[in-house]
């Protein structure tokens, strides 16, 4: 046991924000690849096409995607998001004064109480399953569909307890810098899903005793199996921090009072993404048979560039940000933010270039013949990459004053606006699944834009003058770039005999690269200081490579 604690230490040290951004991301980007290999497999086995085992279950998989709406729904409002930037500042106020009695208790507190409300939460969801799918998320289901939807959604509805437990443990080891387990536990629940998909629909057997017939509803078994492996190795993440659990909850400690009451404000915000989830699966249910699957994946495929830069990098720098506030440095508060906002724009914006051109192949790498439906759906989602992953930096600014309540509003008016919108375009202006994707679009760039406004007003220092100059060249450059990657696409042309992921993937790796080099060098020329540490890191590698060279000589 000393052993394995000695080693877990080791792996999970402190880091710096660049390196603890840099995990984070390399591992979200592993996420994201076993995401991308999820949904290849689930496609290539139900999805309409005729090279699928099962001749294409499009049915099959909207009941699969409809199923998860609601326990994803309740974990984005009991915990989700909100708890890491409600319980991370509170904590980080005991940490860094050396009261670590008090931080151990607040954490045992929020692990108990959440467990206990996820669990009541998860029973109520087995109980009510059926009327929720026919009345409030998927009405347009056909009658199997339903009635796969509805026993899908009760055996994914142990999800929200799981999660909830593992959520309190990797906020604590997030709290306290270390990210290592925090950013391995993800990817094992892609894992779990992948077994379910290769394994499980084939049915399972225990020495000789049937226990499972198959069917796509070992996909769902593979979801709680990969719930599971996140939770053991978030709590492997645990060892060595010192953590003095105890069964019990805490109502007199201050600081956990304090989490309570900024929960929330945080939890209405954090939940309403998933109101206009439901909406938008509501109305693409009326749309005909695999529009729920098709736009679900859209939108799977547009988090991917959120999550690896503007969730990565803000969950990494948000520890940081809070203890410049905790430590009475303001200043300090509002360089880093200005820091991390500039970077995080300068580095999405090639990435929406990109995916808005090539966007035939990011579709074939989930679904093998492509799809020209969800690949248009995906280029009307790409002002949303860009200003969702703005919204994360900059919600982080208002989380780290402890301020929930400000994003909250802000994003009731979103809530609202999206739906209407979503109605308006996608059902009465007939757009279908593109009126949907615009909405998403469109509302996320007023929301940012709101978010920002009383941010700056705030901090009257905060966007100033280098500042808009710096985004004003990013977005400068990103007019040839365009017309870079227009041109790349021509020449280089997603054809229907790129038929095989490894047949489409050098070509759509040449396009990628030749237009990051383009960025690179439209950057340098406009003298913007984010280019700089790339370049100084390829010339440590190229140089360090050549020494070797000469070494061997």
């Amino acid at each position: 046991m000393g052993r394995v604690r000695n080693v877990v230490n080791k792996i999970n040290q402190r880091l710096t924000v660049k390196l603890a951004a840099t995990i984070l991301a390399s591992s979200m980007l592993l996420s994201s690849l076993l995401g991308l290999l999820r949904d290849r497999f689930l496609n290539a086995a139900y999805f309409p096409n005729e090279k699928a085992h099962l001749a294409g279950y499009p049915v099959g998989l909207d009941a699969y995607t409809a199923a998860f709406m609601v326990p994803d729904f309740m974990f984005a409002i009991l915990v989700s998001g909100a708890l890491s930037v409600t319980f991370i500042p509170v904590f980080n106020e005991r940490w860094i004064k050396g009261n670590k009695q008090s931080a151990w208790q607040i954490s045992s507190s929020m692990i108990n109480l959440m467990a206990l409300v996820t669990l009541v939460t998860s029973v109520l969801i087995i109980i009510f399953a059926d009327p929720l799918m026919k009345y409030l998320i998927a009405p347009g289901l056909s009658e199997a569909g339903h009635a796969l939807a509805v026993s899908m959604m009760r055996v994914i509805a142990v999800n929200p307890l799981i999660f909830a437990v593992a959520a309190v443990i990797a906020s604590i080891q997030q709290a306290v810098g270390r990210f290592t387990f925090y950013a391995l536990a993800p990817m094992l629940y892609n894992v779990g899903i992948i077994i379910g998909t290769l394994w499980f629909t084939n049915g399972i057997n225990l020495f000789g005793w049937q226990i499972f017939d198959g069917g796509i509803m070992g996909v769902a078994l593979g979801v709680v199996l990969g719930s599971v492996l996140q939770l053991i190795v978030s709590a492997v993440g645990l060892i060595g921090l010192g953590f003095d659990y105890d069964f019990k909850i805490y109502w007199r400690n201050r600081g956990f009072r304090k989490v309570l009451s900024l929960l929330p404000a945080r939890s209405i915000d954090q939940g309403m993404d998933y109101v206009v989830s439901l909406a938008e699966v509501n109305l693409a249910s009326r749309m005909g048979d695999g529009i729920i699957r098709r736009y679900n994946q859209a939108l799977t495929l547009h988090m991917m560039p959120i999550n690896l830069i503007g969730v990565a990098i803000s969950n990494a720098a948000f520890p940081q940000l809070t203890e410049r506030l905790a430590s009475e440095r303001p200043d300090l508060f509002r360089r880093d933010l200005r820091s991390f906002l500039r970077t995080v724009i300068w580095m999405i914006i090639p990435i929406c270039v990109v995916t808005f051109f090539a966007r035939g192949y990011v579709v074939h790498f989930i679904n093998n013949n492509g799809d020209p439906v969800m690949a248009n759906i995906l280029g009307c989602l790409v002002m949303a990459i860009l200003f969702r992953t703005v919204y994360h930096m900059v919600a982080r600014g208002f989380y780290a004053q402890q301020d929930t309540k400000t994003p909250m509003y802000v994003s009731i008016f979103a809530i609202v606006l999206n739906v209407a919108l979503a109605v308006i375009l996608g059902y009465y202006a007939k757009l279908g699944p593109y009126g949907l994707a615009w909405a998403q679009s469109i509302v996320a760039f007023v929301e940012v834009v709101i978010l920002c406004v009383i941010l700056g007003r705030r901090m009257p220092q905060l966007f100033d003058a280098t500042f808009v100059k710096a985004v004003a060249k990013m977005a400068l450059a990103a007019v040839p770039l365009a017309v870079a990657c227009y041109v790349s696409v021509l020449v280089i042309p997603f054809r229907a005999s790129d038929d095989s992921f490894l047949g489409a993937l050098p070509k759509f790796g040449a396009i990628t690269i030749f237009n990051f080099v383009v960025y690179g060098a439209l950057s340098k020329w406009l003298k913007l200081p984010e280019i700089d540490p790339v370049l100084a890191r390829m010339k440590r590698l190229l140089f360090s490579r050549f020494d070797m060279s000469k070494l061997r000589r």
